[in-house]
């Protein structure tokens, strides 16, 4: 299945489903635990009556009538709604403030009428509500704010000063401290982030102790500079100022986070409540919620460093990471569990291996010189100050790296000492904390500074790869589906900046690997479900055995399980080298077709072990089946993966071989139905599992498994990309150089850009080969330049031209050091800009091609706009160029073009190619095979190669065979070329001699045949050696099957030109044979195949996935590539977009990598991910391309669509700057001419209940509508007996459950009868993204909330995708009030909502779409049922049917 397929059913918004649990504050993991129990969404009509929208009609929503004045704004409405509908300090049901949302609260009343002097505390409470739940819905939540910016900086003064003016309830805490996390994840904001960096700056270090903010100047130097220039800034403003001064301690950017930090430790001991009769420990939920959000907030505050620069410090000072520690919430097993966890990712960005100060990562080995400073430094004291710990003192600094070492000494102290040694002596937390009475603390403190932190590095290498049931079923990791938004989650965030490299493949690691632990979770499930384990009771207990009363086509019970091979650890490991298993598994009870799929299994298919019981055996107690999933409930025990490594038969022969192992002629189909599967098992958890059972007495796992499952093959690569992101992590990651800073999120976003690229790397001269098809196409993409032609045809200048563009005016030095008068400055700026704007251009002759047709060049036929030539420009200069493409704007052409340039620009440089689909990367290669570069220079990688649209087979192995029967062929004309010179010897032998030939008699006789003309010519003038040409020419027996005459004899010049044109067709077959020389010499295909993609290929093409999964590979023989074109770049997950810009290896520590060329939209959608928590709390969907928008990084936007007709386009165009039209939209006959048929080009069409049913819901998240399926299947069969092709119309739809419906209709209206057919595509608006049809009809689906579609990006995707025909079929009450659809809706709207109909037409028609016609309005599906029924029966009577068989016909079409 589709993951396009699964996200379109599972974006749900909280109004599509809201637990229970959710309005009684307990824990989103915690709110369904499987379970498919959910209340009912609210309905269209629920929202009509609801009492927030009475109010809002009255206050905010109501409409006025020409010169009525709006109502007037009332202070009491807001007081109200706050506690009424917000809680009043208590938690609301969530659909409560998802109407107040829905109803523009914010954008029409908070906002509007905010006043920073007069507002109060519930309106200031109620803003932060509604952005938060904008947040939470995924929709732009500062976009209204900009409206009114100036007053921005008024709201956060009013919201930070609430702090210390008012008392908050745990509520308001939660959602005052999720609003200001909101502000810091959206620092790309200027307004938002002027607000709220000062309270994370320097300022902030008053709060820490004396004696630890003496340490940090004194490792600091440079920041004890600035602290004192705050000290002499703050003295000389209080002797100015005098009794009006502000001191520091009174800002905010002093006080407000120390604030949070106390309040959150107050709440943290408050959290949990031990009754004083029972010693029962009950944790306060709300209070629970607000420390996870805090410790996310200070997460987040760690993960950048822009905001870690300081704070870490402050966190440190205050011990925060050993009170969560110490605290009772974190002691607590069941309650206590996500802040636990939470706790940990907090400790571990705050020891992340950075320098704070100067941002570069800190090695394993600096970590390790750090650590023993910091145990010198505290074996100095103890030897000079504490005679108590003197044995620790003369230790070496390698027995004092354990924590079990230090307690040990520790104990010496008593309580008193132990509070000197931390708090006065070592400085590491200050003596007025409460915390420092707790010798607990105090010793754990100590502990925490001084232990030796493990190596990152270290630990991700020893992270097994596969899920086991410990990850699959935590909640609080990989949550359940309907994750609402509202709770926090143990999981790292995407956002805009990272640390380091390893900081950003740590997330993505982690974050992919989840993602695809949630994917292997609902295969278990589905598993489970269909297997149903028992125990099988014989006559004699003892031969009781379990087994299975279901099947799975996924799964089937072992019939065995060894351990055959566990290898020695590596050198400085301890985990094993490789751990081999065989599992023996039979197949004859299955179908015949899931047997074939398991003989299907192949070397590196990823499987599963299963340990399973049955349920009833189950013997656990009522507290610990509690914390059980649903699963393990079910009998799961243990889940383990493998990696296949051979299959064998039960006559012990291999099956599916790939290694050359087993002859082509020696295959056969294989014997039996047992299959004994070898697989390597992942080591680091052997080790952990071995481990576990020889110290702690666990049952051995290895000795517990009955079940195997396997994945579908496209969904189980996830192993090798994680595979990938490790071998990147322990490796030194070599970004390049220019690309670094802005990669994370750092420096000027515009660095890369060519133009700020070093001038010595920049293309001052492009040969724009067939960029320009002419020169007014060349003045029209340059307009706003003036345009110099120079050389020999400057007088009538004709493509290719070689354009140079001017360098940047160096500054000119200031004469005697003082600035220049601004009227100078403005002189020299114009002088200089008027310089800048002056290209020269040179029409540059072509050489001649050759006599032969296949001689002749492919050339563009595309007249690029001057936007594309922009991007083509910046795509063949170095840095980064990203293109942002439209719908229909032409990015795959200006991809196509700038690979074109790039190859004839820079001859040996090689490009590499990547797009997200197979799609999209054959489209892009169709196009580049039809352009001038030759077929031997272009290679596809992965198994989409096969549905290439072309006779020529480009994989690896088709390559080499090309090469191989080129090199005949060209050895064969070689001999031919021979005898026509005369020579007898065998020279088309091999390539070698070959060569040979090429020196000796060829090139020999050309450079004589050149002398003898440049002789003749100078010794009789051109007019006389007219003929010299054709007479000295000496191949012209060779070229005597070219077309005739080669020579015409007129002109020597035009002769000459012609006689180079031979020549150069036959240097380009010696350089083809030079070649094929490497290829000759090898004898192994392996070799051929590495040559020809490590030195041949000058074009290499992938998907993303594909250059993930062998990276290794690329490495291992020497990959290399100068330029990176990306396609689809929008769609691509961040860490499959980074990895191809490291598919090969550094040179001298440097990347070779020059280009890098983005090609994609963000305004549509984004990477699939199908878990929603992964979405909407750890944005892993963000891809690279829109994080460097959001970072500002240039990008160069195409203006011009050319897929739509004009009008259609305006249902989309508002979300682009500036989209418009290709001049050819307003004169192709096909955009001018009407649908047949339809009265109208673009209509949306209200569909009501169709017998009383709107949408429903057969099973979670499967919406569907029965009456729009219904009509839009009867549109589809009215278009086809208008005459329409049925290729030309494609059926699209929001939701999976109605894309299943459709096709049933489809399959019972339409499928079998000829008049009707199966239109060309059935899809999901996500699945069909970057695809297009002439006509689309497109069915919404919802009609009680507005769900998924209310994401613009998924709006302009669904209005983009027709170019002649758009029919919308939806609830025209629900979507027209939709905010965020507005500006398209109001164009749809503005026709009738009833399909308007021209029946008496057929098609193609000769009406025009500007044409009026009365057209015949549809009321509803009867009536239409009615008119496909009525000419039905017309085209039968037409074809001479009998009434019996017209009475047949009409039933068919239902």
């Amino acid at each position: 299945m589709a993951g396009e397929d699964l996200v379109s059913d599972q974006q749900a918004t909280a109004m599509d489903s809201e637990p229970e649990a959710a309005s009684k504050g307990t824990k989103a993991p915690k709110e369904d635990q499987g379970k498919k129990k959910r209340k009912g969404p609210i309905t269209l009509a629920d929202i009509e009556k609801d009492a927030i929208m009475k109010v809002a009609r009255e206050h905010w929503l109501k409409p006025l009538e020409e010169g009525e004045a709006s109502p007037k704004f009332s202070a009491d409405v807001v007081q109200k709604m706050y506690k009424k509908e917000l809680g009043g300090g208590q938690e609301p049901p969530l659909q409560r403030v998802v109407v107040l949302e829905i109803s523009q609260y914010l954008e029409n009343y908070l906002w509007p009428h905010f006043d920073a002097e007069t507002s109060s505390f519930e309106h200031v409470m109620s803003i932060l509500a509604m952005v938060n739940e904008k947040f939470r819905e995924g929709v732009p939540p500062w976009a209204g704010f900009h409206a009114k910016e100036e007053l921005f900086s008024g709201l956060m003064s009013k919201i930070i000063a609430l702090k210390k003016e008012h008392a908050f309830t745990l509520h308001e805490k939660v959602v005052y401290l999720h609003f200001i996390i909101h502000c810091f994840q959206s620092l790309e904001d200027a307004m938002v982030r002027s607000q709220v960096l000062p309270l994370v700056s320097l300022p902030l270090w008053r709060n820490i102790s004396a004696g630890r903010l003496q340490l940090e100047l004194k490792h600091n130097p440079s920041l004890e500079k600035h602290w004192r220039y705050l000290l002499k800034k703050e003295a000389k403003a209080k002797k100015s100022a005098g009794d009006a001064f502000v001191p520091q301690e009174s800002k905010p950017e002093v006080w407000f986070l120390p604030l949070l930090c106390d309040e959150f430790v107050d709440t943290l001991e408050k959290a949990v409540v031990v009754d004083e009769v029972t010693g029962v420990e009950t944790v306060e939920p709300k209070a629970s919620l607000y420390c996870e959000r805090f410790l996310e907030f200070v997460s987040d505050l760690l993960s950048q460093l822009p905001t870690r620069r300081f704070v870490r410090t402050l966190l440190e000072d205050r011990a925060l990471a050993v009170k969560c520690n110490l605290s009772p919430l974190f002691q607590n097993p069941k309650e206590g569990r996500l802040f636990a966890q939470l706790t940990d990712l907090f400790r571990f960005y705050q020891g992340f291996q950075i320098n704070d100060h100067t941002g570069s990562h800190l090695s394993d080995e600096e970590m390790s010189l750090l650590h023993a400073e910091r145990i010198q430094q505290l074996q100095r004291l103890c030897f000079k100050h504490v005679p108590q710990l003197m044995e620790l003192a003369l230790s070496t600094v390698g027995s004092l790296e354990k924590r079990q070492t230090l307690e040990k000494y520790l104990a010496a102290l008593d309580p008193q000492e132990l509070f000197t040694l931390a708090t006065r002596q070592l400085r590491l937390l200050s003596a007025e904390d409460p915390w420092a009475q707790r010798e607990d603390c105090l010793r754990e403190v100590v502990i925490s500074t001084f232990e030796k932190r493990p190596s990152q590095r270290q630990a991700i290498n020893e992270l097994p790869l596969y899920p086991t049931e410990t990850v699959l079923f935590d909640e609080n990791m990989v949550p359940s589906i309907n994750y609402t938004g509202q709770t926090v989650l143990a999981l790292p965030k995407l956002n805009l900046q990272f640390l380091t490299p390893h900081d950003y493949l740590l997330r993505n690691f982690n974050l992919f690997r989840l993602e695809a632990t949630y994917e292997i979770r609902e295969d278990l499930r589905n598993v489970l479900k269909r297997l149903k384990c028992v125990m099988i009771e014989e006559e004699e207990e003892e031969h009781d055995h379990i087994g299975f009363k279901g099947w799975a086509r996924m799964a089937l019970p072992t019939t065995g399980f060894n351990v055959t091979e566990v290898g020695k650890p590596k050198v400085g490991e301890l985990k094993p080298a490789q751990v081999l298993a065989d599992i023996t598994i039979d197949t004859r009870t299955l179908p015949g077709e899931a047997r074939f799929e398991w003989d299907q299994l192949k070397q590196h298919d990823v499987v599963f072990l299963l340990a399973m019981v049955p349920p009833s055996t189950l013997q656990v107690d009522e507290d610990e089946l509690e914390l059980y999933s649903e699963e393990q409930k079910q009998g799961l025990k243990y889940v383990r993966g493998g990696e296949v490594m051979e299959v064998r038969d039960e006559a012990g022969k291999l099956m599916n071989d790939f290694t050359g192992r087993v002859k082509q002629e020696d295959w056969a189909p294989p014997a039996g139905n047992v299959r004994t599967i070898t697989v390597a098992l992942d080591t680091a958890q052997y080790q952990m599992d071995a481990t576990a059972t020889v110290e702690g007495g666990q049952e051995d796992v290895y000795k517990t498994f009955n079940v195997l499952m396997r994945r579908k093959p496209k969904e189980n690569n996830f192993k090798a990309i994680l595979e990938c992101i490790r071998d990147l992590m322990n490796e030194e990651c070599a970004i390049p150089e220019w690309l670094h800073d802005i990669f994370l999120g750092y420096g000027d976003p515009a660095a890369a850009h060519f133009t700020n690229m070093p001038e010595k790397d920049q293309l001052s001269t492009v040969t724009f080969k067939d960029t320009f098809l002419d020169k007014a196409h060349l003045e029209e993409a340059f307009a706003d330049h003036t345009i110099e032609y120079v050389g020999a045809s400057k007088d009538d200048p004709k493509p290719p031209f070689k354009v140079t563009f001017p360098a940047k005016a160096a500054p000119k030095e200031e004469e005697d050091g003082k600035k220049r008068k601004k009227k100078g400055q403005a002189e020299e700026a114009e002088a200089t800009e008027e310089e800048v704007k002056v290209l020269k251009v040179e029409s540059v002759t072509p050489p001649d091609p050759g006599p032969y047709s296949q001689d002749q060049a492919r050339l563009n036929t595309v007249r690029f706009t001057d936007t594309q030539v922009a991007a083509i420009r910046a795509g063949v200069n170095p840095g980064l160029t990203m293109v942002v493409g439209p719908p229909g704007t032409g990015k795959t052409d200006v991809a196509v073009q700038i690979m074109h340039e790039l190859y004839h620009n820079r001859p040996n440089e090689r490009t590499l190619l990547i797009t997200h689909s197979n799609h999209a990367l054959n489209d892009l290669f169709s196009k580049i095979m039809e352009r001038d570069i030759p077929a031997r220079y272009l290679l596809r990688l992965g198994m989409g190669e096969q549905e290439l649209d072309t006779d020529i087979d480009f994989s690896r192995a088709g390559r080499v065979n090309a090469m191989l029967a080129r090199r005949i062929e060209l050895l064969a004309e070689v001999e031919k070329l021979a005898r026509t010179l005369g020579v007898v010897d065998d020279v088309g032998y091999t390539c070698e001699t070959a060569s040979h030939f090429y020196l000796l008699h060829v090139f020999s006789r050309w450079e004589e045949f050149v002398h003898a003309v440049g002789h003749k010519r100078k010794k009789d003038g051109d007019e006389v050696a007219a003929g010299a040409v054709k007479e000295l020419f000496p191949f012209s027996e060779y070229f005597a099957n070219a077309p005739q005459p080669i020579f015409k004899g007129a002109n020597v010049v035009d002769d000459t030109r012609a006689a180079r044109g031979c020549f150069r067709h036959m240097r380009i077959m010696f350089q083809e044979l030079e070649e094929c020389r490497g290829f000759e010499l090898m004898r192994n295909q392996g070799d051929r195949s590495n040559l020809l993609l490590t030195r041949q290929a000058k074009i290499v093409a992938m998907t993303c996935t594909h250059a993930a999964m062998k990276r290794s590979e690329f490495l291992k023989v020497g990959f290399k590539y100068d330029n990176l074109i990306m396609e689809e770049s929008a769609q691509i997950l961040e860490i499959e977009t980074f990895i191809p810009m490291l598919l090969q290896k550094t040179e001298d520590g440097r990347s070779r990598l020059k280009r890098v060329c983005l090609i994609g939209d963000h305004h549509q959608l984004p990477p699939v991910v199908k878990n929603m928590a992964f979405q909407k709390y750890s944005h892993m969907d963000q891809s690279l391309f829109t994080r460097f928008v959001r970072l500002g990084t240039p990008t160069i936007q195409l203006n011009r669509q050319g897929r739509a007709r004009s009008s259609l386009a305006t249902l989309y165009n508002w979300r682009y700057r500036d989209l418009k039209d290709l001049p050819r939209v307003q004169t192709i006959p096909a955009f001018k001419a009407a649908n047949a048929g339809f009265a109208h080009e673009f209509q949306f069409v209200d569909v009501p209940d169709w017998d009383g049913v709107g949408e429903s819901e057969p099973s979670p998240y499967f919406f569907q509508n029965l009456g729009e399926a219904e009509y839009v299947v009867t549109v589809f069969q009215y278009m086809r007996l208008m005459g329409y092709p049925a290729k030309k119309i494609s059926i699209i739809t929001t939701y999976r459950g109605q894309k299943h419906l459709i096709r049933d209709v489809i399959k019972a209206r339409c499928e079998n009868n000829p008049l009707f057919g199966r239109p060309a595509k059935i899809a999901t608006v996500d699945k069909f993204q970057g695809q297009q049809n002439d006509y689309i009809l497109l069915s919404l689906v919802r009609t009680r909330t507005v769900g998924h579609f209310r994401d613009v990006r998924r709006l302009v995707v669904a209005m983009s995708r027709a170019r002649l025909g758009l029919y919308v079929f939806g609830r025209r009450a629900l979507f027209e009030n939709c905010y965020e659809l507005t500006p398209t809706f109001r164009t749809l709207l503005a026709r009738p909502d009833k399909l308007a109909l021209v029946p008496t037409e057929q098609h193609p028609t000769k009406r025009q779409v500007v044409d009026k016609v009365k057209p015949y309005l549809a009321d509803g599906l009867d009536t239409m049922n009615v008119v496909v029924n009525q000419l039905v029966q017309k085209w039968a009577q037409s074809q001479g049917k009998t009434a019996g068989e017209v009475q047949a016909q009409v039933a068919q079409a239902g």
